[in-house]
């Protein structure tokens, strides 16, 4: 009993101060992150009432598997984004903005970092701020996919902004496990290369292959039925057995063998949008299915964000500084690079604006660094401080940038109901 009614109230109170961030023209996504602090342990949750909110941090764990599975509802949505005929026009610019703009964030916040660990290398060591560095590449597939469904934002920027969102994911992966082996390397010192190279490589691979051959077996089986409500059925259940499967691990030797459930279930959705020709249907069918889903998935991650981070000073000041350098490295790198692959001018001045948001992937990759020890835990604690900021403003920042870019149409008056009224009276 507790456990629904923790996650009605959840859900009510997202529903409602969304309401509220509509008056004040904020994203519905930065009222579910509130409505997640609101709930949290730190507000409602702090009475111990259970059932009234999250009453501790580990209670809000009990509900991963909920995260997990609308993590992987996202990821399969933004495949749908990699249609061949629309990859024609943007394929190669998206590839190359995408790469570029993670690698050059990285080395810039990689730099400001390391010289500040020569100024307090007491609070930063030198490991922590190489890991930070590849972190700071990753950003929230879900904030930037919920702004743009939310807005129905559509143009050339919106059209390269989830393939590059996707990509971004991927290397930011690769630099992710580089890093983080380097660091492992200087304290321990000892250099390990498979762990360096082979395991990062085989990950994005590994995760690629796992979610294209989910993808034909699932384009294979919806064939089957042709019932909407069948196929949608069908669509629930592929997405579960993915997320499922991509939680596994092993180890081969010395090779230790994991899967990104983000790149398998992108490939998942991209493979059945290529292959499936009531693809288009079935996915706006899926986006309507998992309204509810997201919202709770968001309002958990607000409930998630921990305030006490805002107590060490040196955790703010570092975290202030990662979160400065990074919005440059997004900016400048994406606005470089899409320069140089000549995007559209509104591609140019916008894109890296809506690259800031960053939550659940630099999250993981946050908390497999704590296998470092005391060194990891000075990264987990400043990306937590980071991502309660870069949530709760990066939506709105990426409404702004969409809206200066010309994608999002002003928001009509008309309500839901009466809109069903006036197509009925049409028909």
């Amino acid at each position: 009993m507790e456990t629904l009614l923790s996650l009605s109230v959840a859900l009510f109170a997202g529903l409602m101060l969304s309401r509220l961030a509509k008056l004040v023209q904020l994203p519905a996504v930065t009222a579910y992150l509130v409505a997640g602090i609101i709930v949290g342990p730190y507000l409602l949750g702090s009475f111990g009432i259970h059932g009234l909110g999250f009453t501790s941090m580990s209670d809000i764990k009990t509900y991963g598997l909920l995260s997990d599975v609308a993590l992987g509802f996202i990821a399969f949505l933004i495949g749908n984004e990699f249609r061949l005929a629309q990859l024609k026009n943007t394929g190669k610019q998206a590839t190359v903005v995408g790469v570029v703009q993670a690698v050059f964030t990285t080395l810039v916040v990689d730099a400001a970092l390391i010289g500040l660990h020569f100024l307090i290398p007491d609070k930063l060591p030198l490991p922590s701020a190489i890991v930070l560095g590849a972190v700071a590449s990753a950003t929230a597939p879900a904030a930037t996919l919920m702004v743009v469904k939310q807005y129905k934002a559509k143009g050339p920027l919106t059209d390269i902004l989830l393939p590059i969102v996707a990509l971004d994911d991927a290397v930011g992966l690769v630099l992710f496990a580089v890093s983080f082996g380097i660091a492992k390397a200087l304290i321990s010192g000892q250099v390990d290369l498979i762990s360096v190279i082979l395991e990062p490589i085989l990950e994005v691979v590994l995760s690629l292959l796992l979610g294209f051959i989910m993808g034909c077996l699932f384009t294979f089986f919806e064939k089957f039925f042709h019932s909407r409500s069948k196929r949608l059925s069908m669509s629930v259940t592929f997405v579960f057995i993915t997320v499922a499967l991509s939680m596994m691990q092993f180890d081969i030797g010395n090779v230790h063998i994991s899967f990104s459930s983000l790149l398998v279930c992108m490939m998942l959705g991209t493979v059945f949008c290529n292959m499936c020709d009531f693809s288009e249907e079935l996915m706006d069918r899926i986006d309507r299915w998992t309204a509810p889903l997201f919202i709770l998935f968001f309002v958990i991650s607000g409930a998630e964000l921990e305030l006490a981070t805002f107590k060490d000073i040196a955790v703010v000041m570092i975290g202030l500084v990662y979160i400065v350098t990074r919005c440059i490295g997004k900016y400048f790198g994406a606005r470089f690079s899409s320069k140089a692959v000549k995007c559209d001018k509104n591609i140019v001045k916008y894109l890296g604006v809506t690259l800031f948001p960053q939550a659940g992937v630099a999250l993981g990759m946050a908390i497999k660094a704590e296998t470092l020890g005391s060194e990891g835990l000075i990264v987990t604690n400043i990306i937590l401080f980071s991502v309660l900021i870069y949530e709760l403003v990066g939506p709105f920042l990426t409404k702004i940038a969409l809206h200066k870019a010309g994608e999002i149409e002003p928001e009509g008056k008309t309500s839901a109901r009466v809109a069903d009224t006036l197509l009925n009276k049409k028909h």
